[in-house]
């Protein structure tokens, strides 16, 4: 039996998404569905005076027209999980009443017979407003004057501080202090499928499906049995194809209640499909941090303290985890380094734009870019390499768990491996001799480099809105074959693959015999969903774990059934072996041989008995007695399945080594690749095929905010990058030849030792990418940029 862990097996998902067989949320078609389009506010922030919508409603194949006022009071408002001190929660509904706050803001809907006739309503619907000044610049809104919500009388929606150690003495210490403002700027998640939502209600069952391109099905259907007042055990969700979510899809959205609630009262399937420019006006954007760093240093390069003053832009509501993402910033603000003292200030803000929430790496991009950046700022400075200044700072690996003065505790991890594999594969030293003597020829060369770590596996309960635990069923059918129930939800990540090789190897059994189920809730047991790189780590765990308990069992059937002690039989590679019975020692009572236990004769053929004198039975020949359960011990249950609830007792924190080589055109400021590298260690590698597609995806993201990637907003509020015409995401052609490898350092957090990878290209790449560009501008007196780089900038910064 081939073993299928650590091997490079092809996604079991891709052939039917290859072929266009694959359903997504508007591949499902039910008789009579009728769809839904949105009117959306052209205001960043206005009153609404009056909404008239008699015209819409005549309209040609139109079943419905509704407003916020005809949904106040039968729908909950838009559910927020992060709780933090003195969290301003404004009172979000899924369509505006009074008030709009952002352009995109859903202010009715028109429910038609067609999607067209539905959009071409849409139109006829007449809003008077009262335009209002927008609150857009960050800074300039924590300072004060418009208001996002005159009732708050300011626009800062919480104050937070955190951190350990004393940060005044830590940079009074230094022999030198540098400070630096940086940017993150606003993304849009961009996820190959927008978002989608299909809703049937059978009245008289009373039962209503969800049908959600969502990361989260159980924790969705939670949320909305609350927001539309339906019992929870009457509402199911169910997750088809996503199309990728990045974060994006880690939410609960006014739009996924609303066409439920529609569906409740006209008694038909209700659907709504995003447009692309609805997706980059009203789904979560990502980043939007103006910060302040402040990094303490000896003239050796040894670090003192690091302090980051920043602000959130959180936008005009709070979606799910919207507070909470800049307070993983504060957690990672360690990076991989010994930093005696660490504190971060956030002032979360609101703005007049959508809400930002959890986007690939989720606070945990922004702070390796600020950590990386800062020792990049030391070494410069102190005119040291800045590998140097990075080793000078690791702990050792004897020092780990290593506990950081952001209060985490990092599991595992030689920080020095990957970045030695790195300088090998990229020969740093050959390079920087090429880069000099490119100087001396006038060519411009940059050399970045990122030493990382993330937080993974999210994580134990205590430190989760919602849950930290994942949930897994593994049951064997009659013919053997495996059918595994995952509570983690995949989009993209392949766990229908990795999950099976972890099944198939501990059962002894063929990859193509494990089935991978997710994303129904009328299905699956409750779990908690897939982000934050937790699947495998905390879902396949579980998984793991069910197998166990599985084979457990399974052994004592085998047992019974080749009439010996379960303590004598050994299971390997799909076969339970009884053992060599041991001799007696002095003393030792002999052990009492099993009574027999008279059973209903089964008909001939119906259960294969062992041979006599047998030996051996194999997991067939088990999952077979279990389901007849004529030959099983007494007092066991027929059947053959284990569910199991795994909780972490730690995060586990992956990390690694990116190094990007740049030369930019003097005459244009453009940017070409030259080389990259990147060295990860994400623990146990279950594919290595999967875990380079999540670092290519990864790093491509980053590439994108590091160069090309921006949502602008001018002075009124009005999202200038609107469409994928104005958005600009990296398409083939702008990308560098990624040249990969690892290192494995197994996780004690889990039994797999799997750490995570989904979000580890996005948090080592902006880094590397931004400080070789810098490094290229080094003769001029550069020593930092913001994102994203564009070449104007870049020759701006030559020309300066």
């Amino acid at each position: 039996m081939p073993k299928y862990v650590g091997q490079r097996v092809k996604r079991t998902e891709d052939p039917r998404l290859i072929q266009g067989l694959g359903h997504y949320v508007d591949d499902v078609r039910l008789p009579d569905t009728l769809h839904v389009a949105f009117l959306r506010s052209m205001y960043a922030h206005a009153r609404i005076k009056s909404i008239d919508v008699s015209e819409a409603s005549h309209a040609p194949g139109v079943v419905a027209v509704y407003t916020g006022k005809d949904v106040a009071g039968k729908i909950g408002p838009v559910p927020c999980a992060a709780a933090l001190p003195g969290l301003k929660v404004p009172d979000y509904r899924v369509l505006a009443t009074d008030h709009v706050v952002f352009v995109g803001h859903p202010i009715a809907i028109v429910v038609a017979n067609d999607r067209y006739a539905a959009r071409d309503a849409i139109d006829l619907i007449m809003v008077d407003y009262e335009e209002l000044p927008a609150v857009v610049d960050v800074e300039e809104a924590a300072k004060g004057g418009a208001l996002v919500y005159e009732e708050y009388g300011d626009n800062i929606a919480y104050k937070l501080t955190a951190g350990e150690g004393d940060i005044d003495a830590a940079l009074a210490s230094a022999d030198h202090v540098l400070k630096q403002r940086m940017v993150h700027q606003r993304l849009a998640p961009i996820a190959m499928e927008p978002r989608g939502v299909l809703a049937r209600y059978f009245p008289g069952e009373q039962e209503l499906t969800v049908w959600s391109s969502t990361q989260i099905p159980h924790l969705l259907r939670t949320q909305l049995a609350i927001m539309i007042g339906i019992p929870e055990n009457k509402l199911r969700v169910i997750t088809p194809e996503v199309g990728g979510g990045f974060g994006s899809k880690l939410n609960v959205y006014g739009e996924e209640a609303l066409v439920g609630w529609v569906s409740m009262q006209l008694g038909k399937p209700v659907k709504w499909i995003e447009t692309r420019r609805e997706n980059i006006q009203a789904t979560i954007h990502g980043r939007g941090q103006v910060g302040y760093i402040e990094i303490g240093c000896k003239n050796d390069g040894t670090i003192t303290g690091l302090r980051y003053n920043v602000f959130a832009d959180l936008g005009a509501y709070h979606q799910l985890l919207t507070p909470a993402i800049p307070t993983l910033t504060g957690l990672m603000l360690s990076g991989a380094y010994k930093i005696p003292a660490i504190q971060i200030n956030v002032t979360g803000v609101f703005t007049n734009k959508m809400a930002t929430d959890a986007y690939r790496g989720a606070g945990r991009p922004e702070a390796t870019y600020v950590v990386e950046r800062a020792l990049d700022l030391v070494a410069a400075e102190l005119g040291m390499d800045a590998v140097d200044v990075r080793r000078k700072n690791f702990p050792a690996p004897d020092e780990f768990p290593f506990k950081t003065a952001t209060g985490l505790f990092y599991d595992s991890g030689d920080y020095d491996a990957p970045l030695q594999k790195a300088l090998a594969m990229v020969d740093y030293k050959g390079l920087r001799e090429e880069q000099k003597r490119a100087r001396e020829q006038g060519r411009l060369i940059g050399i970045g480099v990122s030493t990382y770590v993330e937080i993974c596996a999210l994580g134990p309960s205590a430190a989760m809105p919602a849950g930290g635990w994942e949930s897994a069923t593994v049951r064997i059918e009659p013919t053997c074959k495996v059918t595994v129930l995952t509570g983690a939800s995949p989009h993209g990540q392949g766990q229908e693959t990795s999950f099976a090789q972890i099944a198939a190897d501990e059962l002894g059994v063929d990859l193509n015999d494990v089935t991978v189920i997710h994303g129904d809730t009328s299905i699956v047991q409750y779990g908690i969903g897939t982000f934050g790189s937790r699947a495998t780590a905390v879902g396949g765990t579980a998984m793991f774990m069910a197998i166990e308990k599985l084979k457990e069992k399974a052994t004592k059937i085998a047992a019974h059934l080749l009439k010996t002690d379960a303590s004598n039989v050994v299971f390997k590679e799909g076969r339970f072996t009884k053992q060599a019975a041991r001799a007696a020692s002095a003393g030792e009572a002999a052990e009492a041989p099993e009574p027999d236990v008279p059973v209903a004769e089964a008909p001939a053929g119906a259960l294969p008995e062992p041979e006599a004198g047998a030996n051996s039975v194999t997991i067939q020949d088990v999952a077979l007695a279990a389901h007849i359960a004529r030959e099983i011990p007494p007092g066991s249950e027929p059947g053959l399945s284990a569910t199991y609830f795994f909780e972490p007792t730690n995060f586990t924190f992956p990390f690694g080594t990116h190094i990007a080589v740049v030369e930019v055109d003097r005459e244009t400021g453009d940017i070409k690749f030259l080389r990259y590298v990147a060295v990860d260690d994400c623990g146990t590698v279950i594919n290595p095929m999967l875990v380079e597609g999540q670092i290519h995806g990864g790093i491509v993201q980053a590439l994108g905010q590091a160069l090309y990637e921006e949502l602008v907003h001018d002075e009124q509020g009005q999202l200038v990058t609107g469409t994928l015409m104005d958005y600009a995401v990296p398409k083939a052609a702008m990308l560098p030849w990624f040249e990969l490898d690892r290192t494995e350092t197994p996780s004690p957090s889990n039994p797999l030792g799997v750490k995570g990878v989904g979000e580890a290209g996005t948090i080592g790449a902006t880094p590397a990418i931004v400080g070789a560009v810098v490094d290229a501008l080094a003769p001029f007196g550069v020593r930092h940029l913001d994102m994203p780089i564009r070449p104007e900038a870049v020759w701006r910064a030559i020309n300066a």
